[in-house]
């Protein structure tokens, strides 16, 4: 075949319906798809076996197992798929289950980074270092780490906002006097999705205002309302779908912006320090110099 199962999957993500809602899942999880059949690909992804049996047929592939044949070429013998350590680790079922979701974190770590190589990131990191104004937006329990996101970018860079969820209706992004070229808006969002975040995506990509999410693999409702989409890995085989994927991703983008911006950090990075160690200071410092 002259493209890997990685290409054509990425090819298939930019379609729509059943096919681009597999595509975008194993895309994101391509460790864990040894593991699947066809029955529980379907069920994670809320399409019938016959479904994936046809999208694999769609990509070449004879039906799920022929598919993960091929995976090989994708993946290799990594390492982080079954290590020494893991296998420590499997002394009884909860360790067992334990050391599936390390294998799961781990696996996502790589698959960031991955993401981290691409020209969208590249793209996404030089525009949150040189437009004018940067709104992060973050719905349920995704708020947090949009908050988390965007006080770290204002470190870096004048000109951050954390979207305002209390106006209900989004002016302060969707009616500013400043251009859209020189504006951006950075979402992040995982299952089950808020309506608020489609909204403020499709309207602001609408007036022309470059965006970019951060979600999950199972996210199909992006296609064409993006410029940039990144998944982070949510299902670690814990209770709950887990965000710190999300954070991590994050975080990585900082240090891409970091690098964009370049030395002129080093003085913006000292005024904020000074203002905090004046104004609330840190455990152990003297009282701040300012006059209350």
């Amino acid at each position: 075949m002259t493209q890997s199962l990685r290409q054509r999957l990425t090819e298939a993500a930019r379609g729509t319906g059943s096919a681009q809602a597999l595509a975008s899942y194993m895309l994101n999880a391509l460790p864990e798809l040894p593991f699947l059949s066809a029955a529980a690909l379907g069920d994670k992804v809320g399409v019938s076996e016959a479904t994936v049996g046809r999208f694999c047929r769609q990509l070449g592939y004879a039906n799920l197992r022929d598919l993960k044949a091929h995976l090989r070429d994708d993946i290799g013998d990594a390492p982080w798929l079954l290590s020494d350590r893991l296998h420590e680790l499997r002394g009884s079922d909860g360790e067992e289950a334990l050391a599936r979701g390390l294998e799961l974190e781990i696996a996502g770590l790589v698959r960031i980074y991955e993401q981290a190589r691409s020209p969208d990131w590249a793209r996404t990191a030089e525009r949150l270092a040189r437009a004018r104004q940067v709104f992060v937006a973050g719905f349920q329990t995704e708020r947090g780490i949009a908050q988390y996101f965007a006080v770290q970018l204002q470190y870096l860079r004048d000109g951050v906002r954390l979207v305002d969820l209390a106006a209900g209706n989004f002016a302060e992004v969707l009616a500013s006097d400043i251009p859209a070229g020189d504006t951006c808006l950075i979402v992040f969002e995982g299952r089950r999705y808020s309506r608020l975040a489609k909204v403020l995506t499709a309207e602001a990509h609408a007036r022309g205002i470059p965006v970019t999410l951060i979600t999950d693999g199972f996210c199909g409702w992006d296609t064409g309302l993006t410029d940039a989409t990144f998944r982070a890995a949510t299902q670690v085989n814990q209770f709950w779908d887990s965000t710190a994927q999300m954070a991590v991703l994050g975080n990585l983008l900082i240090h891409s912006v970091f690098l964009c911006i370049g030395p002129e950090v080093a003085g913006r990075l000292e005024r904020v320090s000074k203002l905090y160690a004046a104004m609330i200071g840190h455990v152990g410092d003297p009282v701040g110099g300012l006059k209350s």
